[in-house]
């Protein structure tokens, strides 16, 4: 039986599998926990005719991967349902791509939408899932000269400069309705000055244009004119459109087969744990010193299954250690206590899932102390090196898992990297104190 609630409210793809792990149906969704649960309800079976009744008894697993938003989702999904061709998507099987915005590589530059990417020096800016809004923007743009670039095909540069027939033969020179660098030398550093305000609006410098359009949204309604206030929510909706960062170039080919193995690694540690929400964000513990010698502890962060350097905290020890060496328990209590110091400043939302502690029974009930002092509610277990065992703060006896087991690989896998972290700190500090003794 399926845990429906392992998966996470992010938005992201999900992958249902079969028994024999062939992918049968990819998705996206906004909140994948959410829409995964859907397919299980009686009007889901109901209203989406044979495929939904078909597909359910033949889950067997479900993987997913969480995006930076549920764009990046859409493009995710698209590119996944070409690669795999599951039999029950029927929608993105065909060749369908999403189109860019290109700005060409010409002495006087044009501003095209493509659905192709080229390596020829031209700045391509997108891809874009939501064709229509974007249309009306740049006809927008367009007739309010915001944009008024030349939307000729004709090619001319500075050595080639174009014919006068077709110059007097062109509407937009007659009617002003672009800069007409082929005609008006006066015009060109105009022209070369707009195409840097396009590409700075074109990688997310929006806020003045946005404002503009707010306040004549906002005069529109006080007038009545409510169907050029909606015209400019369009608008404003097409902005925030644009807006969101693609990050879909994290999933190259490579890459996707890691981030779907996280998700089971993830699963299985939820389920191992009995979690009461799905684990998606860890931070692990270390210590390292010298006979109580630069003393120093190491915290490291993964988020899906992946490393986030920029959450990774780095503490020396300032407790007072005993002067025959130091003393793990009290080190591990004190990095504890300073992380959760630092997360009482942030949002809730933002905090781990989980804590992995580097040790044993010993360690485990220090970091425990830690955190109910600070009065927070994160999940906390132990692994202890030498037979790679897992201790949780309910349980006297240690959970023992294969060597292959998913759950055990990825914590492992965590618990290496703050060995590995913690460890450079110390000797850092250490060959710091020696250079200082000569």
């Amino acid at each position: 039986m399926i845990d429906l609630s392992l998966l996470p409210k992010k938005p992201g793809v999900y992958i249902m599998r079969d028994k024999t792990n062939f992918i049968i149906y990819i998705g996206k969704a906004k909140n994948i926990s959410a829409r995964v649960h859907q397919y299980f309800t009686k009007g889901e079976l109901i209203s989406r005719a044979w495929k939904i009744p078909l597909l359910i008894p033949l889950i067997a697993k479900i993987d997913y991967i969480v995006c930076a938003s549920e764009r990046d989702a859409l493009l995710l999904e698209n590119k996944l349902i070409k690669r795999y061709q599951p039999f029950f998507n029927t929608m993105l099987k065909d060749a369908k791509s999403y189109p860019y915005l290109k700005l060409t590589n010409e002495d006087f530059p044009r501003l095209v939408l493509t659905r192709q990417y080229k390596e020829d020096g031209s700045l391509y800016f997108g891809p874009y899932p939501k064709v229509a809004l974007l249309n009306n923007l740049l006809r927008f743009l367009w007739k309010s000269k915001i944009i008024s670039l030349r939307p000729c095909k004709w090619s001319f540069s500075l050595k080639k400069p174009l014919a006068d027939k077709k110059i007097n033969g062109c509407i937009y020179y007659h009617t002003g309705q672009c800069l007409a660098p082929c005609a008006k030398v006066e015009n060109r550093p105009l022209y070369k000055k707009m195409v840097k305000q396009i590409k700075l609006f074109l990688e997310g410098n929006f806020s003045a244009f946005q404002k503009m359009l707010e306040s004549e949204m906002n005069k529109a309604s006080k007038n009545m004119a409510y169907e050029e206030a909606a015209k400019y929510r369009d608008l404003l909706a097409s902005l925030d459109s644009m807006k969101e960062r693609v990050k879909i170039s994290e999933f190259k080919e490579e890459k996707l087969k890691t981030y779907i193995e996280a998700s089971t690694k993830l699963q299985r540690l939820s389920e191992i744990l009995g979690s009461k929400k799905p684990i998606r964000h860890i931070e692990a513990f270390d210590n390292s010193h010298l006979q109580g010698k630069q003393a120093v502890g190491g915290m490291v962060c993964f988020v899906d299954g992946q490393k986030y350097k920029a959450h990774y905290r780095r503490f020396k020890i300032k407790s007072a250690l005993p002067e025959t060496g130091g003393d793990d328990f009290l080190m591990m209590k004190e990095c504890v206590m300073r992380r959760l110091k630092q997360l009482e400043k942030t949002p809730k939302q933002n905090h781990p899932d989980l804590f992995l502690i580097d040790g044993g029974k010993g360690q485990l009930h220090f970091a425990l102390e830690a955190i109910k002092q600070r009065g927070f509610d994160i999940q906390v277990i132990s692994l202890a090196k030498r037979e790679e065992e897992i201790f949780t703060p309910n349980s006297s006896t240690s959970i023992k898992l294969e060597k292959s087991d998913p759950a055990l690989r990825l914590i492992m896998e965590i618990r290496d990297e703050v060995h590995r972290f913690a460890i450079t700190y110390h000797r850092l500090l250490r060959n710091k104190a020696l250079l200082n003794k000569k």
